[in-house]
């Protein structure tokens, strides 16, 4: 079993995962998007990599399986965010259309 597996199986990922979705039970993601799904996933919001400070401590966001598997893994692979909320404006924060003037 490979180590990041064997974190995802711990009593206290648990937990964690656990008390994320009872706290915020919606997908971040499509809530963005103006739809109301529930989160199954308690997203790394940096990919831990292993690390398990950022692992056990970092920034956690409940998202759906789709997005989580979908849009999430593409922006961690090509640093981008696809998508808009309600009004239209790109979710990835770095899209020109959200930079400051």
């Amino acid at each position: 079993m490979s180590q990041h597996k064997r974190l995802y199986n711990s009593a206290a990922w648990k937990r964690l995962r656990l008390a994320l979705l009872e706290r915020e039970p919606l997908c971040r993601m499509c809530a963005a998007t103006g739809h109301t799904t529930a989160a199954t996933v308690a997203d790394h919001v940096i990919p831990h990599r292993g690390d398990l400070e950022l692992f056990f401590h970092g920034e956690l966001q409940p998202l759906c399986a789709t997005h989580h598997d979908g849009a999430k893994k593409r922006q961690e692979a090509r640093g981008e965010l696809i998508g808009g909320d309600t009004d239209g404006v790109p979710l990835d924060q770095s899209h020109h259309w959200n930079r400051k003037p």
